[in-house]
């Protein structure tokens, strides 16, 4: 067994990395590290240098399947902007600070913070940047929407539940740290508020560090919440925008990354993809575009994460913006999440007014369908807005994860119709597996040279 010293660890240089076997260890993962004599301790052993990088990787693999983050992987502070989306120079001033806040909370989590603001304000990317950045650090962190943590409690009561109740809700309770995104006072049954009370004052008392998004006005909550959310010893609130109104604050089309996925940008000529996935790539790219160029009947992107359904649905927003025409782009969260947030007392838009304008817009583009539709009212709203556009024949893009299959029946059936609409699966996988792999190939061509 190899020895070696522990300043020898730290980094493996540039010839290293390309020997078929690690000149420390050679081969065995570990080694026998130094006392501070020089002479090699034969009663202990440590991973090797070559082990750090994979089990890092493994590390943050696994707290990423934990975090319930899903989608939101993709939400980071480097892909947000620190003054926001706001054009006024004052509104970006407060974004600012609270931009610098909420990641001098990600460095150093401590306690609660609330983070106040409508529907397309931030919060949630703040949040899950906080989140993301935690976990590329080694540490762990449960996100979850309050809406979804309803949902998987009452789900858990099930006799066929594979989770256990009390399992379920330890687990969000005594998170290292938990974000709760979306509270507010729309959720009034006995026992939701119930569940909701009992673990709020968990952490409160036991000062778990909490980050919560809402979009209510601290004014609204019970005299339990907004006791524990103005506990200046306990919680910071940083409120990002206090009023809202019309479809410009529900499109997500001005979010630093969705604004820059353009045609010009969507590359269907991927390296180390077969010639078969290539072409279905490029077939994706020219049905994105000639809709883009005529907004007609419906194009539904079927395929996994990464595999750039959203990319396309987002070029062909941007390429109608760009044109002037009246389009809508947003995540499906998203859209549910607004249509709630009409039902508060301090909203000043009607769920009336907004689903109509919703209903109504000569394009719209739904990103990520049916990833969070799974209650009844999600499921009868997007119906609702389904059948409308299908009945009145307006243009309407859809991205999904799903097969149409598993989505409800009532409305894959309207996104089958040849008549209306053109279903295209996507088949390549992740884009940034092919990164990664371009990454390594620049590098080992860069040692050959």
């Amino acid at each position: 067994m190899a020895t070696w010293s522990t300043d020898e660890l730290e980094a493996p240089t540039d010839s290293d990395e390309h020997r078929d076997l690690c000149p420390v260890c050679q081969g065995a993962k570990f080694i026998h590290p130094l006392n501070p004599s020089g002479e090699p301790d034969y009663s202990r052993l440590i991973p090797c240098r070559c082990t750090k990088a994979e089990i890092k990787k493994k590390k943050a693999e696994r707290l990423q399947s934990i975090s319930n983050l899903g989608h939101l992987t993709r939400l980071t502070f480097e892909n947000l902007l620190p003054t926001g989306r706001e054009k006024d120079p004052a509104s970006q001033q407060v974004f600012q600070k609270i931009y610098d806040a909420v990641k001098a909370y990600a460095e150093n989590p401590e306690r609660w913070l609330i983070l106040v603001g409508p529907v397309g304000s931030g919060k949630t990317h703040l949040a899950s940047a906080v989140a993301n950045y935690r976990i590329s650090r080694g540490y762990p962190v449960f996100y979850i929407t309050v809406a979804d943590l309803l949902d998987h409690l009452r789900s858990a009561f099930s006799p066929n539940s594979e989770v256990q109740y009390d399992e379920l809700f330890e687990q969000v309770k005594e998170s290292p740290l938990l974000i709760l995104d979306n509270l507010n006072t729309s959720t009034t049954t006995a026992w939701a508020k119930g569940k909701l009370d009992q673990l709020l004052e968990f952490r409160f008392n036991s000062k778990l560090p909490t980050l919560i998004t809402t979009s209510t006005s601290i004014e609204e909550f019970s005299n339990d919440y907004a006791g524990h959310i103005n506990d200046t010893d306990v919680s910071k609130v940083l409120v990002l925008k206090k009023e809202a109104s019309g479809l410009q604050n529900l499109d997500s089309l001005d979010l630093e990354l969705l604004k820059n996925m353009k045609f010009k940008s969507f590359n269907y000529k991927r390296l180390g993809l077969p010639e078969n996935v290539r072409q279905n790539l490029e077939e994706a790219y020219r049905n994105a575009l000639d809709f883009a160029q005529s907004p007609q009947g419906w194009l539904i992107f079927q395929g996994l994460n990464g595999c750039g359904k959203t990319h396309l649905a987002a070029a062909i927003a941007n390429h109608l913006r760009e044109a002037g025409k009246d389009v809508l782009f947003i995540v499906v969260p998203d859209l549910l999440d607004h249509l709630r947030s009409t039902f508060g007392p301090d909203s000043r838009v009607s769920y009336d007014a907004l689903f109509e304008k919703i209903k109504k817009i000569p394009v719209l583009i739904l990103d990520d369908f049916g990833q969070h539709s799974a209650t009844p009212w999600a499921q009868e709203k997007l119906y609702q807005l389904i059948n409308y556009r299908y009945n009145a024949k307006l243009p309407t893009v859809i991205t999904t994860c799903l097969d149409l299959d598993d989505i409800e029946s009532r409305v894959s059936s309207r996104m089958v119709d040849p008549t209306i609409s053109l279903v295209f699966n996507i088949i390549a996988p992740d884009y940034r597996g092919d990164l990664k792999s371009a990454r390594n190939a620049r590098s080992r061509q860069k040692s050959k040279g």
